[in-house]
């Protein structure tokens, strides 16, 4: 491929030169011979400092969004205004533009998406059709599994993975994208053929600032990202939110379609939740059908809901609608029980915002109430260091009134100190008035739950999920919540047999 090529259709200031290209990086550190690298500016960093590393290491082209850096003899050379968008058409154009040739459902929200894709993926399994998925827990193409750097990636790395699911066969792609990925236009160029909304509450106020602007990031999806707008647009009509993209999608031609509790083009009747299921009868535009879930509580039906439709959106026909629904017994990370015979039940679950921890901890109390009036909820949480300060009593206030007993510790400090996180959330924990211990120390406070636990009670190890690091000053750690409770059960004399995921009925996302 040429230069001249790899810049069909980017928006471009000026350019030169038309070298053969036969790759393309935005990480200096990546740079071999022939290759083009982008050199843009990031959230922290800034690509353009590392130009002339990059042509020192053998690139042959420069796409830089500094109109101030001169060309350099010898390189192909253009300017553009974006470099993020830049990136994400040359990234098409270099992989002949995979977004084109699938149909993409795409999933934006607070809580709820990792599920409803892994819900998706099983019914276009169930439907026939090769899929591949993209989320935070992991990624998956043609029966393998990679790991997840961002719940979104790159556009580099997106183009590079889609390009990947079409050479095994993949017709389907299905996508949970963040409101980060959306602001920084990584997904830009991308056709959605349909857009899921999920809900929305408090989150990522670090970065978003307001409520407003964190809609905003998320309703990009919906807009059209320097595309058309989705095909089909799902949105929850019970989340204020989701209501007010009915008419936003509907002027801007989507086919919408709305799903609700009780209401909505999708919604469900005579739901019974267990510890071994759900079941209800979820009523469509054209049916009513007989559901039966491994996966357990209200969220959970929200998030069947969504994928209903959604696949009724991508035309997929009710008994593989049922089947992939009923095919699904676990999601990593999201109400995952960790049975080691012990006489009381332990779950890890992906909780972190203060919404999801209500959710968690009324899921968890109806559980407790079929056990005897002296069975209790233990909750475990942290939050996340460098992240939105103003959340941290929510999360705490939460997490108290949900339970009988709270061990309050870290989650990912990341560069901040441990003990001031905690204290931020000691505020919520005090307003709700709940009995609660402070160890800042996670490994320890686990084994502090695990062991203040007595039969009947329900111990939430919330806020990591899936995660298999905790991220600190000192860097990356490995740390699992799910094996360190293994572990600790062990240590208490139980007998933990072999890993094998969750049990099926005990395992459910409470947020994704």
């Amino acid at each position: 491929m040429t230069f001249l090529q790899l810049l069909d259709g980017v928006e471009v200031l000026a350019e030169s030169g038309d070298p053969a290209v036969s790759g393309l990086e935005y990480d200096s550190r990546r740079v071999k011979p022939g290759i083009a690298f982008v050199a843009m500016r990031g959230e922290t960093s800034d690509g353009n400092r590392y130009i002339d590393q990059a042509i020192q290491s053998g690139a042959v082209a420069i796409v830089t969004d500094s109109a101030s850096e001169k060309p350099r003899p010898g390189v192909g050379w253009a300017v553009v205004p974006n470099g993020r968008r830049a990136l994400a058409r040359l990234s098409a154009n270099f992989y002949k533009r995979p977004a084109e040739r699938m149909a993409i459902t795409g999933i934006t929200g607070t809580n709820g998406k990792s599920t409803t894709a892994f819900l998706i993926e099983s019914i276009f399994s169930a439907a026939g059709r090769k899929s591949a998925l993209i989320g935070t827990i992991e990624y998956h193409v043609a029966g393998r599994v990679y790991p997840a750097p961002h719940t979104t990636p790159e556009a580099l790395e997106l183009a590079r993975f889609l390009n990947e699911a079409l050479g095994n066969g993949a017709s389907e792609a299905v996508m949970e994208v963040s409101s980060h990925a959306l602001a920084q236009q990584r997904v830009f160029g991308v056709p959605f053929d349909v857009a899921v909304f999920t809900n929305l509450t408090r989150d990522h106020l670090d970065y978003h600032k307001t409520m407003e602007e964190y809609f905003a990031a998320k309703r990009a999806l919906f807009e059209g990202v320097g595309t058309d707008p989705p095909r089909a647009a799902v949105t929850n009509l019970d989340d204020e939110y989701g209501a007010k993209l009915v008419e936003f999608s509907r002027k801007r031609g989507s086919f919408v379609l709305t799903y609700g509790w009780q209401r909505g083009d999708f919604h469900c009747e005579n739901a019974e939740i267990s510890p071994r299921g759900t079941r209800f009868e979820l009523i469509t535009p054209e049916d009513k059908l007989a559901v039966f879930s491994p996966l357990i509580g209200r969220v959970n039906v929200y998030n069947i809901l969504a994928a209903a439709a959604a696949c009724y959106g991508r035309k997929c026909e009710a008994k593989a609608i049922l089947r992939g629904i009923e095919s699904l017994t676990h999601v990593p990370g999201r109400f995952e029980r960790v049975d080691c015979g012990q006489p009381f039940t332990v779950v890890v679950d992906y909780a972190h915002t203060d919404d999801a921890l209500r959710n968690l901890t009324a899921l968890a109390r109806e559980f407790v109430a079929r056990g005897g009036e002296h069975a209790r909820v233990i909750t475990l949480f942290g939050c996340g260091g460098d992240r939105d300060r103003a959340k941290r009593p929510l999360m705490g206030e939460a997490a108290g009134r949900g339970s009988d007993f709270v061990v309050l510790t870290s989650d990912n400090p990341r560069s901040e100190d441990p003990p001031a996180i905690i204290n931020d959330a000691v505020v919520g924990l005090q307003r709700a008035g709940t009995k609660y211990t402070v160890e800042a120390d996670r490994r320890k406070a686990i084994a502090l739950a695990i062991r203040e636990a007595r039969p009947g009670d329900i111990v939430l190890l919330a806020g990591k999920g899936h995660e298999k690091v905790q991220v600190t000053r000192q860097g990356s750690l490995p740390f699992d919540d799910v094996e360190v409770a293994r572990a600790e059960l062990q240590a208490a004399g139980y007998e933990c047999q072999a890993a094998t995921g969750a049990e099926p009925g005990m395992a459910a996302g409470t947020r994704g």
